[in-house]
């Protein structure tokens, strides 16, 4: 796929971070595509719901599962505006999602390559295609500016 086609499918799942964002969520959205269509689409829901398995890359395999009745995903694409971490990224491959395209690298809790590597980990014969940087700064400045405000309200009631 190119860049532009990418580029497409990330703007969905940005505005899932936005809708994330409205619920003073962590803004991350997700959004999971088979044929050409959006067969998933999930954000942030952990403060919400009050589940830490919450995050949106779960809630939209969740839901791209349920739109094909099949767990198998094989044909799918999740676009995702941040790296998934390890729960996320053992859900995509339980799933069986081929490729993986994200926004914004995680140093800290990305498991596609940053901090640690299940899309190709040996031990699990993982192979997951990886694409990353897509709106990548557009993808950085919602999270930033969500940790900016959240600190200075922290600070304020300190």
């Amino acid at each position: 796929m190119q860049v532009a086609t990418h580029e497409i499918w990330m703007e969905y799942a940005f505005r899932e971070a936005e809708r994330a964002l409205e619920k003073d969520e962590v803004p991350i959205g997700a959004v999971v595509v088979s044929n050409e269509k959006i067969i998933g689409r999930g954000h942030n829901m952990v403060e919400t719901l009050q589940d830490p398995t919450a995050h949106a890359e779960m809630i939209a395999i969740t839901a791209a599962a349920n739109t094909l009745e099949s767990w198998r995903l094989e044909d799918a694409v999740l676009y995702i505006t941040k790296e998934p971490c390890p729960m996320c990224a053992g859900a995509i491959y339980l799933s069986r999602i081929p490729h993986v395209v994200f926004g914004v690298s995680d140093s800290r809790m990305g498991a596609c390559g940053s901090a640690i590597d299940v899309t190709h980990n040996s031990n699990l014969h993982s192979n997951i295609a990886v694409t990353l940087g897509i709106l990548e700064s557009k993808c950085l400045g919602i999270l930033q500016a969500f940790f900016k405000k959240l600190r200075t309200k922290n600070n304020q009631e300190r």
